[in-house]
């Protein structure tokens, strides 16, 4: 029987991503196991930022208060669903691009599943798999669970 020992929930601050959090929670309490929760700052962004010649200390601290403001909504998500027992939850935060990055982190923490919503904030929701769970579900070399919204 598969029992996953350590989880990655993907997060978007989406209220999809804060659905697969809970799911996430709930296979943890069952089997004991870590959940790692994971927001990746889009690099694309800060390429935009670059190409228009903004100068560099600026974009130096717009990714630092990035990674402030995302550490503290993660810590939220966290703090809505203390009441889910006794899990421990490892809060990270990445820069790059989505896909690339939450497989990085499955490579480098062993992940045993990735449950991730079907549609983050972006696209036509009814029609389609958001891209980066498409491309996590094809490339990823763990079990994942898509939670549908």
């Amino acid at each position: 029987m598969f029992k996953p020992r350590k989880v990655l929930v993907p997060m978007d601050f989406s209220e999809d991503s804060n659905q697969a959090f809970r799911i996430a929670l709930s296979i943890a309490d069952k089997y004991q196991s870590r959940v790692f929760l994971l927001h990746v700052i889009s690099g694309v962004v800060l390429e935009y930022v670059a190409d228009y010649c903004i100068d560099q200390s600026l974009v130096d601290r717009v990714l630092n208060e990035s990674i402030v403001f995302s550490n503290e909504k993660l810590r939220e998500a966290i703090d809505k669903n203390q009441h889910v027992g006794n899990i421990k939850v490892i809060l990270n935060v990445r820069r790059g691009h989505p896909y690339e990055e939450i497989l990085k982190e499955v490579s480098e923490r062993e992940i045993d599943l990735i449950v991730i919503a079907s549609h983050g904030k972006t696209g036509l929701r009814q029609y389609f798999i958001g891209s980066v769970a498409e491309k996590v579900m094809k490339e990823a070399k763990c079990p994942v669970l898509l939670i549908r919204s």
